[in-house]
């Protein structure tokens, strides 16, 4: 028998074809490519697609260069979680237990406001209230807003008089806020809370009488109310089941003893403004103009500060 050396090699006398193996790991054979560079991948370096399979890398540079989801506002797609919703509420909780706590003293709970539960004042609704100009009777020193402490008209929104008060502000925060945030986006969405609770605080500071505190987050919510018909308008969607309640809110804000009206109406007007600059911007450079729309507010309602404010001190 005649023996033959030579080089292995398929009917042709060429060389035989070898398997291909992933990129990523020489030692693994595989038959499947990246539909995206045709690198073979082995089954560890697969990533689902919409069709076939990619590479890691091809999956990575996807994800850099496509844009990520927005709202028909503009506003990131995180707002269907709620986070900033949620954030508001456990804020608002934190708040009145540290009021409860401010009202410790033994007098404070004997009186029957039970440290503040049952809607008597604390320690820190005195020290965080809107408050025109009024002295405290302890200590005879002027305080409020006039004089300086303009604090207050931030802090009164996370205030409440007891946990009544504060458990109709955050039911109705949950109801709105979630379909207002999953719409506007979490940045959004918080802008025109604080921005319509800004202004009715300010409309509490200018129409209210001096001595008058007010709190609650009440003025940010009757905002959201506002809003959320401003919006569904905006989206061409059913407002009939939202002109009720807010007709019912309104008829509770004019007919119950100890409700601040102008706090209610201002936070109802300026969260219209805001959610009309913020649904009507125009597309092209959208958050250039809601941004502006949102400073303009706040100058105004500034400005409208400084006017009351001279009134008083004048």
């Amino acid at each position: 028998m005649t023996e033959r050396s030579g080089q292995a090699g398929d009917a042709t006398g060429g060389p035989a074809p070898t398997t291909p193996v992933c990129y990523r790991h020489p030692d693994r054979e595989t038959y499947v490519r990246c539909t995206r560079c045709d690198r073979p991948i082995c089954p560890e370096c697969m990533r689902d697609a919409s069709v076939g399979h990619q590479c890691p890398e091809c999956v990575s540079e996807g994800r850099r260069t496509v844009r990520p989801a927005r709202t028909a506002f503009g506003g990131g797609a995180a707002g269907r979680q709620g986070y900033v919703t949620k954030t508001l509420i456990a804020l608002n909780v934190l708040v009145m237990v540290l009021s409860i706590a401010s009202a410790r003293s033994g007098s404070a709970v004997a009186g029957g406001g039970l440290g503040g539960l049952m809607g008597n004042s604390t320690p820190l609704t005195d020290w965080g209230a809107v408050l025109g100009y009024a002295p405290y009777v302890a200590f005879g020193e002027w305080h409020g807003v006039a004089a300086g402490e303009w604090y207050r008209l931030v802090t009164a929104m996370f205030l409440h008089y007891g946990v009544v008060h504060l458990l109709l502000n955050m039911w109705a925060l949950w109801v709105l806020g979630r379909t207002l945030e999953a719409v506007l986006g979490p940045l959004r969405f918080l802008a025109l809370y604080l921005v319509a609770g800004l202004g009715g605080n300010v409309a509490a500071y200018l129409f209210s009488p001096v001595h008058a505190s007010t709190v609650g987050a009440s003025t940010a919510i009757f905002g959201l109310f506002a809003a959320i018909f401003v919006i569904m308008r905006r989206l061409g969607r059913d407002t009939s089941s939202i002109v009720p309640i807010l007709v019912i809110n309104l008829i509770f804000t004019f007919t119950v003893p100890g409700i601040s009206v102008a706090g209610h109406l201002g936070g109802l007007v300026v969260g219209a403004l805001m959610a009309l600059v913020l649904a009507y911007a125009p597309r092209l450079r959208r958050t250039a103009f809601q941004a502006a729309g949102g400073a303009i507010l706040l100058v105004a309602l500034l400005g409208l500060v400084l006017v009351r404010t001279a009134a008083l001190t004048g």
